[in-house]
């Protein structure tokens, strides 16, 4: 049995997506982010970086999102790239692409333009601009063909999948608009009844949603510093 260390936010729901299309048997353990639960010494103990997901399997602990996705599909030999060197070149490729570039880009624009004090306008110039470069390279590829790595339907899209939910939050209303093949990949995986489980996990526990000033000092404890 997988121990799924999760909260409702991008990365844990791609975790959770391919959880649920495999069908590898789990539960989960919540992580309540606005209250801090992710710098408790029990968690730390499974994830020094203090970031939800990680997964327990057996003797094996696993943390980062994408790093988990690639654990779990090769565990279960699904939804992974033809064997061959050429098609999984291009699987890790995108998968750190996703890893590198998506995720930490497109969170330091949400960062800077939702909470960040004043003065931002430099950092969010420069996250905006990077975050929409990112997701114009996602556009172009799903532009070419059904799915990020082809005619089928992979662990990558499900990467894609986890912050797609959020675009029009992370980049604003008219976020599709602009995106048009990455909503038409958002709206495939959202009919699948795996992501509708997924997204259903949320309801399983009840996660803290206000952004009261203990939530901010737990999920911005650097902000500690500016003080005095």
């Amino acid at each position: 049995m997988i121990t799924f260390y999760y909260h409702p936010s991008p990365n844990p729901a791609k975790v959770a997506l391919l959880l649920e299309e495999t069908g590898l048997a789990y539960k989960m353990a919540p992580v309540d982010t606005r209250k801090g639960e992710q710098h408790s010494p029990e968690f730390l103990a499974i994830n020094p970086n203090g970031k939800t997901p990680a997964i327990v399997d057996g003797d094996t602990t696993v943390f980062d999102s994408n790093a988990i996705l690639l654990y779990l599909a090769e565990k279960s030999g699904q939804f992974l790239a033809d064997n061959t060197p050429q098609r999984r070149g291009e699987m890790l490729s995108w998968l750190m692409f996703i890893a590198t570039g998506i995720g930490p880009y497109t969170g330091q624009y949400v960062h800077f333009n939702h909470f960040a004090p004043e003065p931002k306008a430099y950092a969010v110039n420069r996250y905006e601009f990077e975050a929409w470069r990112h997701w114009n390279i996602i556009e172009q590829q799903l532009a070419k063909q059904p799915y990020m790595l082809g005619e089928h339907y992979s662990l990558v899209d499900m990467a894609v999948w986890g912050g797609a939910r959020v675009l029009p939050f992370a980049l604003g209303e008219n976020a599709f608009a602009k995106l048009p093949n990455v909503k038409r990949l958002l709206d495939t995986i959202n009919a699948r009844p795996a992501a509708q489980r997924a997204e259903a996990l949320k309801t399983q526990h009840q996660f803290k949603t206000e952004m009261d000033d203990d939530a901010r000092k737990a999920m911005f404890p650097q902000n500690e510093r500016l003080k005095g």
